[in-house]
């Protein structure tokens, strides 16, 4: 039978079928401070010697403001870790993480799993490239394969060519818009068509990024012609094949986008998916541009810009700011005269980091709008509640930063050439291989660092008082937020589980010690967003012992299972008649994972047996009975 790329993929890498499940070999992980620390401390718990992938990469870019020791002593702990135990280490300034692995590192046909939501940006040079919860990356890494339930695979058919000043980003601001945040659940997305060739590695890569938004398990294109000249130009050609579906491929589901039709679009505050014309917003007022991200910094996104500020200032009332992807990018807009056009037109260069996107710096003044090149625009990311985010392509961004207010880029006139050079400039000094013996080196920890905390074995019965009932689609961000003060305690359980929901209910954290075991109640798309474990783990060390909700995101979930959080699916008639600080009884729990019997949950104050059910594989089962997937490793390696 014909096969999807994907599916050929999979097919290559699956150690282990069952029902609902494929067990994947993991080539290559990569991590990213912010969730890297408990990552490695979590690999260490493992009590391995070395890495047994075929490559891992620590990255440096999410927590680069040092305003306190804990940042640089978590860098200092990473950079120990990964000479130790076989990882490469990407130094702070080199850039981020999706941007340099697509560069320096991406290989078509390869699985590679990440720490950071985002990894799906490697599917824009044909690998299979899926975003995890640090334990699950650390698992990876310990030669563990990484399970996923069987997805769908939905083909999206490019046809045609954009139109000047339409780009990338309008396409999955297309998708978006289409399926919403929830409509990638379960799905893998793959991009097929005529259209395909008209799209430059880093435009493929941009619109595999943002299909993390889709709630999708990744994003694919296939390895092509385009593919092999990409490579090239890194010097790495020897990692080109040619990949792609075969003829007659069946999919179990397909959408055609005709890209001339396309517009420029936005999306506005506060999700992704809501996207509108440019044309719906022109002339309304903007504070704020800011162009970057791992979605769109690469050399041809900013080479554009550099082109349009040529001999141009940003309008006075704009706060404008620029931060490319990657040293490599830096260094040749550099080289090019291009970051020249960039100053000059009163533009703050940023450095190569993800930055304002993680709510590091460039905060928004009260009330503003701002505009950005990223992929969330959640309220609150951005480091000021009040602001609205809207998510643009760099065409529209440069064009609102020269107008001072929404403007529609096409009117700029022609289109500026781009001239992307042949060969790129190649400088991997900023990558530290790691010790070839790692048994001599020492690892320095700073204060901050603290032990992993664990959950013991699942119990039979609990009972637990319902903290907080919320709505639908509640992001990673509601749960543990990030920002300039939150981020550096990312290696301290303790700290950081005081913000917990902070931004939604200031006292949970008191809340939730004060109940001693609790839970929480939530509609649809529970834990959208970021792959951050610590908006499992943090409220794992509160008290948390099981999420009630409609549906889960698919990496949350993953994370809720990971820490031995129940994840719960109720029906609506259970979320309308729960409320705050009523008592419930979960039982059964043992033999409902072995599958024997159903749940049994009561509200201990109305004595009304609610309608829940958990749903797991064999394996996730096992996870959770044993108190989490940590405990989990270590009983099948023997430590």
């Amino acid at each position: 039978m014909p096969k999807s790329l994907t599916q050929k993929i999979i097919d290559a890498h699956n150690l282990q079928e069952t029902q609902n499940e494929y067990a994947l070999r993991i080539d290559q992980t990569l991590t990213q401070d912010a969730t890297g620390t408990m990552a490695y401390l979590e690999f260490e718990a493992i009590g391995l010697e070395r890495v047994k992938t075929e490559l891992s990469l620590s990255y440096v870019d999410h927590n680069t403001l040092q305003t306190g020791f804990e940042n640089a002593d978590d860098h200092r702990f990473l950079q120990d870790i990964a000479r130790k135990y076989g990882i490469y280490f990407s130094r702070p300034g080199n850039g981020i993480c999706h941007q340099v692995h697509l560069e320096r590192f991406g290989v078509p046909g390869k699985t590679l799993l990440g720490s950071d939501s985002h990894t799906p940006t490697g599917g824009g040079i044909g690998m299979l490239a899926i975003g995890a919860g640090g334990l699950d990356v650390a698992s990876a890494m310990a030669g563990m394969p990484f399970s996923i339930a069987k997805p769908k695979v939905v083909n999206i058919v490019l046809r045609s060519a954009l139109k000047p000043w339409v780009s990338a980003k309008d396409v999955i601001l297309e998708v978006l818009r289409r399926l919403s945040v929830k409509g990638g659940v379960g799905k893998i997305i793959e991009y097929s068509g005529e259209g395909v060739k008209t799209l430059s590695i880093p435009e493929r890569a941009t619109i595999t990024n943002m299909g993390a938004e889709l709630g999708a398990t990744t994003s694919i294109f296939p390895s092509d012609e385009v593919t092999r000249a990409f490579l090239s130009a890194q010097g790495r050609i020897e990692a080109w094949q040619e990949l792609g579906p075969d003829k007659g491929a069946l999919y179990d589901e397909t959408i055609g986008i005709d890209l001339s039709l396309l517009e420029p679009l936005v999306a506005c505050p506060h999700s992704p998916d809501n996207v509108v014309g440019i044309a719906e917003l022109a002339g309304t007022k903007v504070d704020q541009v800011l162009i970057g991200s791992c979605t769109n910094s690469s050399l041809k996104d900013l080479l554009m810009v550099a082109s349009v500020l040529k001999g141009r200032k940003a309008h006075p009332d704009i706060s404008l700011a620029i931060a490319p992807g990657s040293k490599q990018v830096l260094e040749m807009l550099a080289g090019s005269g291009a970051l020249n056009n960039m100053i000059a037109s009163g533009a703050r260069i940023l450095e190569s980091a993800c930055g304002p996107c993680i709510g590091m710096g460039q905060s928004p003044s009260s009330n503003a709008v701002s505009i950005r090149t990223f992929n969330r625009n959640f309220k609150g990311r951005s480091g000021t509640a009040s602001a609205g985010i809207h998510l643009t392509s760099p065409e529209v961004a440069v064009a609102c930063a020269l107008t001072g207010k929404f403007s529609d880029p096409r009117d700029l006139g022609d289109y500026p050439r781009i001239d992307i050079p042949e060969k790129f400039q190649v400088d991997d000094s900023m990558i530290l291989p790691p010790a070839e013996n790692g048994g001599p080196v020492e690892i320095r920890r700073g204060p901050n660092i603290k032990p992993l905390p664990l959950r013991e074995p699942m119990q039979d019965m609990i009972e637990v008082e319902v903290l907080l009932k919320l709505e639908d689609n509640i992001t990673t961000d509601d749960i543990m937020p990030a920002g300039s003060k939150i981020l550096p305690l990312r290696s301290n359980i303790e700290a950081i589980s005081q913000f917990v929901f902070s931004g939604i209910y200031p006292d949970f954290a008191s809340l939730a010690k004060d109940a001693g075991s609790g839970c929480i109640i939530a509609r649809e798309n529970y834990g959208q967003g970021s792959s951050r474990e610590h908006a499992a783990l943090a409220p794992m060390y509160l008290g948390v012992k099981a999420v009630l909700a409609r549906s889960f995101a698919r990496i949350h979930r993953s994370n809720l299972i990971n820490f031995g959080i129940l994840p719960i699916i109720i029906d609506e008639d259970t979320y309308t008649s729960l409320k705050p600080a009523e008592n419930i009884r979960i039982s059964n729990i043992l033999s409902a994972l072995r599958g024997e019997s159903s749940l049994e949950v009561i509200s201990l104050g109305t004595g009304k047996k609610l309608t829940c059910e958990i749903n797991l594989s064999q394996r996730e089962a096992v996870i959770l009975k044993t108190g989490g997937l940590l405990n989990f490793i270590k009983s099948k390696i023997g430590n």
